[in-house]
Parts: structure tokens; C-alpha cells; sequence
């Protein structure tokens, strides 16, 4: 069985600080630890990760963004961000001149069984300024990364994707209709994973409302669970035997994320 967890721990520093993450790996023991909004370079966090393999993709600006994993077993390959052809046939600058590239998104990893893709999905905004970005370009260049990939072996990928696809994933869909995080832009984005055959495999166990992995530090909104599921992991459907659980951990603490899970029979 491979285990195979993943959060966006909004600062790793602060959850290695607070005892949270050490206490995930002590306790729940996962093969492959795959980590969003790092928001550090490695060798910046006092982390216990004594057994486990380190690949990290930080953001060119300090203390923002990025990506890691840690591993178990040693991948036969690692790499960060995107091939050159679909760094080439997207734009990824937005209009205020950020560009998601330099901001350690991505990083894949070759097992001998299957791929895995840890992604932080650009967030938005408020505004809205980025919602462009994701539509046109990020959300169709990170499938294309994935299917990529799958023509090799199958996928797995995972991560925070700043999305919530159905009402059932938030816990109040009609005023947030709309707004970052629930547009039908961005909606449409993850569906199109789906429609290329990716499961979520959350979905293969619990249907439902109520399910959810991030909340806003307001109104006390993750004690009474007024939450968004966006932390999701994706499968290659050649997969979908092999997936013999998938949960979320909202008793794991430490982010305004919990952490998600799956368990492989590979």
C-alpha cells in the first residue's frame, strides 16, 4: 500500500514551528508527503523528515508560494514546473505582471508505477485579476502537463486548486457564485480534468456536503465547518481499482487547510 498525503500548510515554517506537520508524519506515517504554499526555501524550516527523500520548487519571491515533497521511496525522476513546449504555448505573466512560472507551482515526480504532481493553483484574487491566467492558460497547461505525463504511466496529482467544483464543495454556494474559487471559469477549468478521465477520488467514497478542507479565519467558520473543499487528488482512471481509500483530515490543524489523503494498492 502507498499512502499519499497532501496540504497547503501556508507557511511551513509555521506549521514546523507549531509541531503540526512532525506530528502528521509521526502519527500518520505517509509514503509520499506532498506539501502547497510552502512559502520557503529548503534548509529554511527545522522539519524531523529523517527516512523521507526532500524535492522542493520555491518561488522566486521570498516567502511566497511554493511547493514540496517528501518521499519515501527515491523517484527515478523529479521535475519542477512545466516542459518547455507548454511553457512555450501558454502565456503565464498575468496582466500586473506576475508571473506564475517563477512561482514553484509544480513539481512531478517518476515511480515506477505512476506519476505524481503536486500543484498550487494560482488563487484568482479578489478581484478577479487572475482569472484569465487560470482560465486560458493555467488551468489548460497544467492538464496538458498531466496528460503528458500520462502517456508514459498513469497520473496522480494532487494539491490545492483553488477551486470548489459543485455546490455540494462549499458550504454556501449561492452568495459565493461568482467570486474566486466559484466561478463557472474556473469550474469549467477542473471539469475539463474529469472530462479527460482524471477521478476524484474523494468522490469515489463520500458524496454529499459538508466534506471540506479549507475555511476562512472569520465568523469561527472552521469550527461551525461553513467551509470550501479545493484540496483535491486526481487520478489516471487506470487507476481507480487501485485506490482503496481517500480522505480529509480536518482534526489536523496548524493551516487554514487540512490535509487530504488517498491509499494506493500499488
Amino acid at each position: 500500500m502507498t499512502k499519499i498525503y497532501s496540504w497547503n500548510v501556508n507557511g511551513i515554517r509555521a506549521v514546523t514551528k507549531k509541531g503540526t506537520l512532525q506530528s502528521l508524519v509521526h502519527t500518520h506515517r505517509p509514503d509520499i508527503l506532498c506539501l502547497q504554499e510552502t512559502k520557503a526555501e529548503r534548509g529554511q524550516a527545522d522539519i524531523d523528515v529523517n527516512g523521507y527523500h526532500e524535492y522542493w520548487n520555491s518561488a522566486e519571491k521570498k516567502g511566497y508560494s511554493g511547493t514540496a515533497i517528501f518521499t519515501r521511496p527515491e523517484p527515478l525522476s523529479v521535475a519542477n514546473g512545466f516542459s518547455s513546449t507548454i511553457a512555450r504555448k501558454y502565456e503565464f505573466t498575468d496582466d500586473a505582471g506576475r508571473d506564475s512560472l517563477g512561482e514553484g507551482r509544480v513539481i512531478s515526480a517518476e515511480f515506477p508505477e505512476f506519476y505524481l504532481v503536486t500543484v498550487y493553483t494560482p488563487n484568482a484574487k479578489d478581484d478577479l485579476s487572475r482569472l484569465e491566467l487560470r482560465h486560458k492558460h493555467w488551468d489548460p497547461a497544467f492538464l496538458a502537463h498531466c496528460q503528458q505525463l500520462e502517456k508514459k504511466k498513469p497520473v496522480v496529482f494532487c494539491g490545492d486548486l483553488n477551486v470548489a467544483h459543485t455546490e455540494l464543495d462549499l458550504a454556501n454556494p449561492g452568495p459565493n457564485r461568482g467570486k474566486k474559487g466559484f466561478t463557472d471559469e474556473e469550474r469549467e477549468g477542473f471539469q475539463n480534468f474529469i472530462d479527460a478521465g482524471f477521478i476524484d477520488v474523494f468522490r469515489l467514497f463520500k458524496q454529499g456536503k459538508g466534506h471540506y478542507t479549507w475555511w476562512s479565519h472569520f465568523a469561527n467558520s472552521r469550527a461551525r465547518n461553513v467551509g470550501w473543499r479545493i484540496d483535491y487528488v486526481l487520478v489516471s482512471s487506470s487507476l481507480r481499482k487501485a485506490v482503496k481509500a481517500a480522505e480529509i483530515h480536518p482534526d489536523i490543524l496548524g493551516s487554514d487547510h487540512c490535509p487530504v489523503s488517498i491509499t494506493l494498492a500499488l
